[in-house]
């Protein structure tokens, strides 16, 4: 064989085996289109598992547990046999012509009844080590006798110190010292996916620990009824919880407490993949204000926005401003409030409260109920396409910045009020007045009046304003006095009795 034939030999050998090696490449790339190769990683894990990630290797509970559970409680509460009348038991539904009959026409047909002792328990935390324990409202609400076990098996007897039903927090008090206490943490620090463990008294059982993940944040759902004016911006966890649990600790994997747990979402009453905890965040300004002032010195910007969980008709009537995600959309702006004082109107997107985002009603309601009447804050909001900051001076609910030390009159009606705006007065031929939103729990409820009634007077003295309202009420406290007012499209002015004898 010559020269040239060896030659023409090994080209036509490499040339093979490239054209093979080439096939074989492309055989590979279609087999396995679609599967992720074992040990190869896109570059946006990078920074995960080369940061030496505390997941990779394995999260270890006990730490964490065995410094909380000393410091979660056990609480027991009885509510005492009594005789109520119908009307306590259930709010009838009437219109404002029933009110020419007598206030005690329910009871002609059902009478008073025997309603049976109750027992009931929950669990609570200890935050100081002379005995102060945050728990559930719906926890002590109502409740004659309070008993507190520790993990050590000891009881005492508890006092309520003060209650917010709007947060559903309570704090209870027990004579004692030296007890161990949870830390507090950083609700704000809370992450999707970060382990967390729920510690209470599920189903009378003895202290119960069980972990999951934070699911979600910022979570409303509807489950706070105790107030005409609820705050719902829960820490969503898979975290087992189930009754009995209200009032018990959420913590991190440090030990820290980062949430007070309140409620389940589930069709049988019992745990079904979702448990909420109010953020540790609210918690403690909460509990501040009660152990400080006896009530929560609650602040409001002064706007109103749509509900979550709006129908598509709904949100169509919003109009086309209206975008969902975008920011908290403004439907009004009633004329006494600090929004109004800043300048917001009507059609307006809040985006931002200081530095913290804004894209829906429970973040607005979180960031909100950290601060008191009189804080300054700057709001961010959208208007026309355009972005402006404002700062603005945050309101209580009487429409001024003064410090309430016990809980006023106004709170004590057990309603959601909103002064109206010049439109309605002027639709009414009213000069002002205040709106009855929404009755719950407290004096409103003891009378005949509706939702949607307008207060424009007491005892003969206009009111236009809830301050008008409050200073009014808070004069006379102590006298049955003659609340009137309208119903929207009806021209007699209806008189409400209402009893303040019982209020110091």
């Amino acid at each position: 064989m010559n020269f040239k034939s060896v030659i023409a030999v090994v080209a036509i050998s490499a040339a093979t085996a490239i054209m093979s090696v080439w096939g074989y490449g492309k055989i590979v790339q279609y087999q396995t289109a679609g599967i992720q190769e074992s040990g190869k990683l896109p570059v946006n894990y990078a920074g995960f598992f080369g940061n030496n990630n505390a997941a990779a290797a394995g999260v270890d509970f006990t730490p964490a547990a065995t410094s909380a559970t000393p410091a979660v409680v056990h609480i027991k509460t009885r509510i005492k046999a009594r005789q109520v009348s119908n009307t306590q038991t259930q709010r009838q539904q009437r219109n404002p012509f029933q009110d020419l009959f007598g206030d005690d026409l329910g009871d002609f047909f059902g009478g008073p009844r025997m309603m049976p002792e109750q027992r009931a328990s929950g669990s609570g935390v200890i935050i100081t080590e002379d005995g102060y324990i945050v728990t559930n409202n719906h926890v002590v609400d109502g409740a004659d006798e309070i008993n507190v076990t520790l993990a050590n098996k000891k009881s005492y007897k508890a006092t309520v110190i003060g209650a917010d039903p709007s947060t559903d927090i309570a704090v209870i008090k027990i004579d004692t010292r030296n007890l161990p206490y949870l830390v507090y943490g950083n609700s704000d620090e809370a992450k999707l996916g970060q382990w967390v463990l729920a510690i209470g008294y599920p189903l009378t059982l003895d202290v119960t620990v069980t972990a999951g993940i934070v699911s979600a944040k910022s979570r409303s759902i509807g489950v706070n009824g105790q107030s005409g004016n609820p705050i719902e911006s829960f820490i969503q966890t898979d975290a087992a919880v189930n009754p009995g649990n209200s009032g018990g600790a959420l913590i991190n994997t440090n030990g820290e407490l980062i949430g007070i747990n309140s409620a389940i979402a589930s069709p049988t009453g019992s745990y079904a993949g979702y448990s909420y905890a109010i953020p540790v965040n609210i918690v403690k300004k909460v509990v501040t204000d009660i152990v400080k002032f006896g009530t929560v010195q609650r602040a409001y910007i002064g706007i109103q926005y749509p509900r979550e969980n709006m129908s598509d008709e709904q949100k169509k009537e919003l109009g086309a401003g209206f975008k969902e995600g975008e920011g908290v959309f403004v439907i009004d702006v009633p004329v006494d409030g600090a929004a109004a004082a800043a300048g917001l109107k009507k059609g307006d997107i809040v985006t931002k409260l200081n530095s913290a985002v804004i894209t829906g009603g429970p973040e607005l309601q979180e960031q909100v109920a950290r601060y008191k009447p009189g804080d300054k804050i700057s709001l961010t909001y959208i208007r026309n396409g355009k972005e402006s900051t404002v700062p603005l001076i945050l309101k209580n609910k009487a429409g001024n910045t003064e410090v309430v030390k016990t809980t006023g009159i106004i709170e004590k009606l057990g309603a959601e009020l909103v002064a109206i705006d010049t439109k309605t007065a002027t639709a009414n031929q009213i000069q002002g007045g205040v709106l009855v939103k929404k009755i719950s729990e407290g004096l409103l409820k003891k009378t005949r009046m509706q939702e949607g009634f307008i207060i424009t007077s007491v005892n003969d003295q206009e009111v236009k304003t809830i301050a008008d309202l409050d200073k009014i009420l808070s004069v006379i406290k102590g006298r049955k006095v003659k609340i009137e007012g309208v119903y929207p499209g009806f021209e007699s002015t209806y008189p409400y009795p209402l009893d303040l004898s019982d209020i110091e």
